[in-house]
């Protein structure tokens, strides 16, 4: 039976699992749509494309198979690469389909024409154009399968407007299977007998790849051996922060404590991450490209182990089979590092106090404590990037995995999308968006998308009038020099109400509690504006100090 294009590709995307997908309609994907209608796919339609990749990108962050985002060529495709970046360097499955010229028109600069093999390949792990119609279940099962296996990143797949118009016949498609890798059991073998002859080892989770089961098992091999395990830059939801085994999050602004125990470690065990230039403190925590420490890196991905590290032990394998492999070795009957691990246990639960006073009218501290006790452990946190962002990683205590959403490579303007994506997936639960002034207005248009399909999602923005991360370097490095960092904002309370959701504005601290209730009772999005004092630029120091600092 003869099928469209755009019919086997809605037919490919059915086959591998897909049950929503993010877009920004184009004129050069029409066939696509409209097969889209007659499935059961849910198409979430998004009002500019970096959101809409931003939110595939979280779909593929909480579930690990590939999140799907459609657009259209030229512009559409070049606003997409912002969520593609953040795809690519968070490691996460991803796939954009582009809708491409008609294949006679390539190479003519026709319009909105992109040679996407050479504008993308920097952000993709493959870009293929799919020129006859009769080979997309090949393309697309390929597309799967890449993006998920190894190292977890997106895909870029084009398709001319007029393939995808064309009847063929084609193989029906069949679902992906991943490529895995195990650990052999003398790679084991070798991790336990260094284990066992360790004075002060540590652990280090991060990545992509894991699944509840495997955080849940993890933390039962870390607990019978007492080992002390931190979580690497915006992957804190790997570990529960009030087991006694946690040490804390590995990444800006890392505690100072903390990061002594890394340096003077004897096994360094990293599990899943890359441990790049973030969770490293800008490659200073461990030399390079030989670590002091004895280091042990499992990694999904051969060609990322001893990349930048050259490790002792190396261990080609996603978590999830890694961690299987230690269920059954024994741990020491008192390992004779455990009194270390409540040490820094106990300097994480200090570090994680948030402070009760600062400079202005509104203060923070408090604030995250109320939502501390106030919110449930399931709750979904999303954030971008800023100096608000410390209030999050540092002073919210993660309890389950599946809870936080955030771009390791410090992208802004990613955490009402992914807000919006997180409620979609997960309605049941409640979702936070934590955002700066200037932050929120880089993908603030997707709030309509969240009034559209009457998700209540909470937007906390935390607005202090300028882009605050710049400022304050600028500060340091130029001080009395303020050069492009002031902003001016709307009144975001009447921005809510104004697209139909909630509206809330705080100017004391007192204000905040209700202020929540409020908007978590309104039962539609809502966007609670924090008027930060400027001068609060971090939650120990303000940002007169900091240019002081500089200025002695």
């Amino acid at each position: 039976m003869k099928k469209t294009g755009g019919e086997l590709i809605v037919e490919a995307l059915q086959a591998n699992g897909v049950k929503r997908l993010s877009c920004v309609p184009g004129e050069s994907f029409l066939a696509v749509l409209d097969a889209l209608r007659d499935s059961d796919i849910d198409v979430l339609v998004c009002r500019q494309e970096g959101g809409a990749a931003m939110m595939a990108d979280c779909w593929g962050r909480l579930t690990g198979e590939p999140g799907i985002c459609m657009v259209t060529r030229g512009p559409g495709a070049t606003n997409a690469s912002a969520g593609l970046h953040i795809s690519r360097q968070d490691s996460i499955p991803m796939i954009l389909f582009i809708g491409q010229v008609q294949r006679e028109a390539r190479e003519r600069e026709a319009f909105q024409e992109v040679e996407f093999r050479r504008a993308f390949t920097e952000f993709a792990k493959w870009v293929g154009e799919i020129d006859d119609a009769a080979r997309i279940p090949e393309f697309v099962t390929r597309a799967f399968a890449i993006a998920t296996s190894g190292r977890p990143g997106p895909v870029v797949l084009t398709l001319p407007e007029d393939m995808l118009r064309d009847e063929v016949e084609a193989p029906r498609p069949k679902r992906y299977v991943s490529v895995e890798a195990h650990s052999g059991r003398s790679q084991i073998d070798d991790l336990y007998v260094r284990l066992l002859k360790a004075e002060r080892p540590m652990v280090i989770l991060g990545g992509t790849r894991w699944d509840a089961d495997a955080v849940a098992d993890f933390a039962g091999f870390a607990e019978r051996f007492q080992l002390p395990v931190g979580c690497s830059f915006r992957r804190q939801m790997l570990f529960d922060h009030l087991h006694p085994c946690y040490a804390g999050d590995v990444g800006i602004g890392i505690n100072p404590v903390l990061a002594k125990e890394i340096k003077e470690s004897d096994l360094l065990i990293l599990l899943g991450g890359r441990m790049s230039e973030m969770p490293s403190s800008s490659y200073t925590l461990i030399d390079i490209p030989y670590p002091q420490q004895s280091l042990v890196h499992v990694y999904p991905d051969a060609s990322e182990l001893g990349r930048v590290y050259r490790p002792d032990l190396a261990i080609c394998a996603a978590p999830d089979n890694f961690v299987a492999a230690l269920a059954d070795l024994e741990a020491p009957a008192e390992p004779h590092w455990a009194e270390r691990t409540q040490r820094m246990h106990q300097a994480y639960l200090s570090w994680s106090k948030p402070p009760a006073t600062g400079p202005g009218a509104v203060q923070m501290g408090p604030i995250m404590e109320w939502l501390e006790a106030n919110t449930a452990a399931d709750t979904i946190f999303t954030n971008g990037a800023g100096n608000y962002a410390t209030w999050l990683h540092r002073f919210h205590r993660f309890r389950r995995f599946n809870t936080q959403a955030a771009p390791t490579s410090g992208s802004m303007g990613y955490g009402l999308p992914a807000a919006v994506a997180a409620k979609r997936l997960f309605p049941e639960r409640e979702v936070i968006c934590f955002a700066g002034d200037g932050c929120f207005l880089m993908h603030g248009q997707e709030f309509a998308t969240a009034i559209r399909y009457g998700l209540p999602i909470i937007a906390i923005v935390v607005n202090n009038g300028m882009y605050g991360t710049i400022r304050m370097h600028q500060e340091r490095e130029y001080p009395g020099r303020v050069s492009s960092t002031d902003l001016t904002n709307p009144d975001f309370a009447a921005l809510a109400r104004a697209y139909g959701g909630h509206g809330e504005t705080v100017e004391r601290t007192e204000e905040f509690a209700a202020a929540f209730e409020r908007a978590r009772d309104s039962g539609k999005p809502a966007i609670i504006e924090v008027k930060l004092d400027p001068e609060a630029i971090t939650p120990t120091r303000t940002l007169s100090e900091i240019a002081q600092t500089k200025s002695r």
